[in-house]
């Protein structure tokens, strides 16, 4: 399930293994011979914790709702225009429903073709929508919705006791150390401890501050991307107040972490299923209106550059454009005007002589003086 941030669901991933693993290699053996064996245990019962959250967050459908096939979206579309009339159309596509009292809008999502649910949102990052939705995480490389909120509150808040748990060993080993040898020498023999206290020093505060935003989420039944928008108020009664709350601060905390764990509604079988489009007309219906056929459009484009050529005809010669055309001079234009349909490539077909003839006397004065040019040539201009 990840996102296009697998980068930095890998720096992430590094950053913990990375400082677990100098704590189990450079403090661990020391805490344990001088303190007690149980701290290399709960660091190591600490990081799989952390470890199974971030992949289960990672990994798992967040509650992505399947967009609508185009059979759904086209019903849809005629309920949205039957709402209107056929002057006035509703400029906003939203529906209103009721829960627990209040009003909530719901908005039309145009890239899934659906009305959203309510606390549904499109992500933009992994360009679908998420059923209680809270926000796009980049350190884990999902989003953060309905079905996997519960494991990233675990993972920031196992994290945190993680981080602060390495952050206290290395100062106790450092102290330890320095009260044997002095602190400078202490810091030279043990450069690896040193940089586990940078790590954590720079990193518990935004964890800390990070689980301890959640967890007034939680207590309040909110999420990020309701806070951030400020949906709902804090007061009661107010017209803008929680839906969602249960009025308790316990009640809310066990359904979000402890509800019931829904379905996943996408197909991880990855295949797309072909629209299913409306059967095509029969042969013997009526075309639709503006479908037109190639014969047809053949024959209308053959009269189009008849009637160019005869133009072209009479602006070259006004005077014999007057006089009635004889057959060969059709028989000519016809035949030029089927060279220049073949593309241009072909010249016409050269009459026979008794023809050429007799088409030569019939036309008399119509053959073209040295400045003026034959008629085939004009088609060609065409």
């Amino acid at each position: 399930m990840l996102a296009r941030h697998g980068g930095v669901f890998a720096l992430t991933l590094g950053l913990v293994l990375a400082t677990s693993a100098l704590f189990f290699a450079f403090d661990c053996p020391f805490l344990a011979r001088h303190l007690t064996p149980a701290i290399p245990a709960i660091a190591a019962l600490l990081l799989l914790f952390v470890l199974s959250c971030l992949l289960q967050t990672s990994f798992r459908d967040p509650g992505i709702l399947p967009r609508a096939t185009a059979a759904e979206a086209a019903d849809l579309e005629k309920r949205i225009d039957s709402m209107g009339t056929s002057t006035y159309r509703p400029p906003a596509r939203t529906m209103e429903v009721v829960i627990n009292k209040y009003v909530v809008k719901l908005k039309y999502c145009y890239t899934c073709k659906m009305f959203r649910p309510p606390r549904t949102s499109h992500c933009s990052v992994c360009d679908n929508c998420v059923e209680r939705f809270d926000h796009h995480c980049p350190w884990v490389g999902n989003c953060v919705g309905k079905r996997n909120y519960r494991y990233f509150y675990a993972f920031i808040l196992s994290l945190s006791f993680l981080t602060a748990f390495i952050f206290a060993c290395v100062i106790t080993h450092i102290t330890l150390r320095s009260q044997r040898q002095g602190f400078l020498d202490t810091l030279k023999a043990t450069p690896a401890s040193v940089l586990e206290l940078v790590i954590c020093f720079f990193s518990v505060w935004s964890i800390l501050g990070l689980s301890g935003f959640h967890t007034y989420l939680v207590a309040s039944n909110l999420t990020t991307n309701e806070d951030i928008k400020g949906s709902w108020s804090n007061k009661r009664g107010s017209e803008f107040a929680n839906p969602y709350s249960h009025k308790s601060i316990l009640t809310n905390c066990c359904a979000v972490l402890c509800g019931p764990f829904h379905p996943s509604l996408i197909d991880r079988r990855g295949f797309i299923q072909p629209d299913v489009g409306t059967p095509s007309s029969p042969k013997s219906e009526v075309p639709s209106f503006g479908a037109k056929s190639d014969t047809s459009m053949y024959v209308q484009g053959t009269k189009e550059l008849l009637r160019t050529a005869a133009l072209c005809l009479s602006w070259s010669n006004p005077r014999e454009a007057k006089r009635k055309r004889t057959i060969p001079e059709t028989t000519a234009i016809t035949t030029t005007c089927a060279s220049t349909l073949q593309g241009y490539a072909t010249a016409p077909a050269p009459l026979p002589r008794q023809e050429r003839g007799e088409s030569c006397h019939a036309q008399g004065e119509a053959s073209p003086s040295p400045h003026q040019e034959p008629a085939h040539s004009a088609v060609l201009w065409v």
